[in-house]
Formats: structure tokens, C-alpha cells, sequence
């Protein structure tokens, strides 16, 4: 680019970030906001996210042989029932048809979070089976919905007993290194995520031996980047989380929660909300507040869908193409 401004581009609009400013100007800020199925592969080069026709980058980055591939997967709210959608067993399952009709295999899935609706060993369980038919290893992190009953006990020991604190945990893939963060056990007022100062203290220390060059990938559940406060949408101390990143070249940062695309760049840092496979949220500041908003049956499958991430190693660019379930 030469007029050295950053745009984030979605079906719906443009938002212009100019370097000298943090601010986000709110009008593009809410014409940006996009259900899945655009039909694009977002990919970040050089601090600027740049799309282009779906499967046109994804194919051109399979030509090269050491890459990195997953699917990111989110909300799932097992066992809820309600008339934005009676059958969220049978959206998860359409979500895996069409993570194992890929042309290209993903290496494995990421879930970030809301897998269950009420925290049940049965709702688990059920995710657990339909996700076992992907044959993908399935990393988790919790949110508020799978934590409702024991602070997130079942969770720690059904998913990563090893894990640290509250669940967080990081792990290396083909020269990528990925955090799991856990913001959804202390929420703050109007239900602000909240990371703590025990996972900071880890995450500046995990970080710390990960050489600048490396691509990182963050997922959390809620957005570490604040998309909307008044509803909760936003992370109270995600801003000290981010300060620890701005050394690396490359970071993608994913995210659940919101049950809708969204994407940003600053400076090195790639944001993307995905959204759910089970209903779909407002956009921010339309209507009453969040929660499941019911659109015409035949219209659901349209804004669920699933998000297909590649790295190629040697470039700095993850692809991301988000993919509606219909």
C-alpha cells in the first residue's frame, strides 16, 4: 500500500486505520460487520490483511511443501433448544461435513470455546463424538458456557489436565506457536473477559523463549481486542496480553464468543472472530443487547459457519477463509 494505511476488508465494508491513530472509526466499524460464506481467503503481508477470491491464495500456498493447516471451530452450545436453532446437534454435524469435504485436509481443529451450552457431561460428550469423525486432533479453551457448574473442573479434566491455572497451555505445529488462553472464569462488569495476572505473568514467560521470526496464533474464547464493551465484548486486561506480542512478525488472534465475523489489523496482529455453528448474535450495538437472534429457517446455515486457517512456512501470511455452513 502506499498511502500507508491499513484496511481491514469485508463483504460489507471497509475500515481505514491510519498509523497515527488507535482509534477505529466506528461507522466503518459497524458496516463491517460480516457473516460468514463472503467467499474469501483473508490473508495478512506485511501488517495488511488482503482477500482475495476464495481458494485462489489457499491453492497457490498448497504448492509449497512444509505448510500448516487447521479449521477453527466455535460455540457450539450444545443443548440449547430455542427457537434460533432447535437442532445445533445437526449444524455441528453439517460444520464437519464440510471440514472433512476440504480439498485440503486440516491438520487439526481448534475450538474456542462455548462447546456446550450448559456444561453437562452429556452435551460434552455429544460434541465429542461428532467432532471424533473429523479424525483431527481438537484442541479446546473454555467459555462461560462450559464452565457454569465447577469453575471449569470437568473441562480441565476432560480436555488438558496438564494444563496450567485455569486451562491455559501452548504447543508448537510446523514452526507455528499456538496459546490457549482462559478469559471467561472471572468476568468483570457487563461481563468483560479477564485474563488475570497469574496467566499474564505465564504468557510473558511462555513468549518469552519463542524466536521473533515465529508465526504465533492466540485463541481464547472472548475477543482479546474490544469490539464492543456495553455488551461485554471485550477483554479487561487483553490489552496487557497483546503488549507481550508486539515483537513477533507475524500473530493471528482468534476468537469465539460473538457468533459472527470480524476482523482488524494492527500492526503485526491479525484479529478474527469466528462465527458459531449453533446461532448467530446481533451486531454490536443493534437491537437490545446480545443473545440468539432468530433469522428465517432457511436463512440459518447462511451465517453459521467455520473458519479454515493456512500457514505456509517461510512467509509471514496465515490465509483465513471463513466458509458459511449452507
Amino acid at each position: 500500500m502506499t498511502d500507508h494505511k491499513k484496511f481491514v476488508t469485508t463483504a460489507s465494508g471497509v475500515i481505514q486505520h491510519d498509523h497515527n491513530h488507535d482509534g477505529i472509526d466506528r461507522r466503518g466499524f459497524l458496516k463491517c460487520m460480516a457473516w460468514a460464506g463472503t467467499g474469501a481467503v483473508f490473508v495478512a503481508e506485511a501488517g495488511v490483511l488482503k482477500s482475495t477470491a476464495l481458494g485462489a491464495e489457499v491453492g497457490s500456498s498448497r504448492k509449497h511443501g512444509n505448510r500448516l493447516s487447521f479449521v477453527q471451530i466455535s460455540d457450539s452450545h450444545m443443548g440449547f433448544n430455542k427457537p434460533a436453532n432447535p437442532d445445533v446437534v445437526g449444524t455441528l454435524k453439517a460444520a464437519v461435513d464440510k471440514i472433512n469435504a476440504l480439498p485440503d485436509s486440516p491438520d487439526f481443529i481448534l475450538h474456542t470455546g462455548d462447546i456446550t451450552h450448559l456444561s453437562t457431561p452429556e452435551q460434552f460428550d455429544t460434541v465429542d463424538q461428532i467432532l471424533k469423525s473429523t479424525n483431527k486432533e481438537v484442541f479446546f479453551v473454555p467459555g462461560e458456557h462450559d464452565v457454569l457448574n465447577d469453575d471449569g473442573a470437568m473441562f480441565r479434566e476432560r480436555y488438558f489436565k496438564n494444563s496450567k491455572g485455569s486451562g491455559w497451555y501452548s504447543f508448537d505445529k510446523n514452526g507455528a506457536h499456538f496459546v490457549g488462553l482462559v478469559n471467561v472464569m472471572n468476568l468483570k462488569a457487563g461481563g468483560l473477559g479477564n485474563l488475570g495476572h497469574e496467566q499474564l505473568e505465564w504468557l510473558e514467560d511462555d513468549l518469552r523463549a519463542v524466536k521473533h521470526s515465529t508465526p504465533v496464533v492466540v485463541f481464547a474464547h472472548i475477543p482479546l481486542w474490544t469490539v464492543y464493551p456495553q455488551w461485554g465484548w471485550g477483554t479487561d486486561d487483553g490489552a496487557q496480553a497483546l503488549s507481550y506480542l508486539k515483537k513477533f512478525g507475524s500473530v493471528t488472534v482468534l476468537n469465539g464468543h460473538i457468533h459472527q465475523t470480524m476482523q482488524k489489523v494492527e500492526g503485526n496482529v491479525t484479529f478474527h472472530t469466528a462465527c458459531s455453528t449453533a446461532f448467530p448474535q446481533p451486531a454490536p450495538g443493534k437491537g437490545e443487547g446480545p443473545g440468539p437472534m432468530k433469522v428465517p429457517a432457511d436463512q440459518l446455515r447462511k451465517v453459521l459457519g467455520i473458519t479454515d486457517v493456512n500457514y505456509v512456512q517461510r512467509r509471514h501470511a496465515l490465509a483465513l477463509v471463513d466458509s458459511s455452513l449452507a
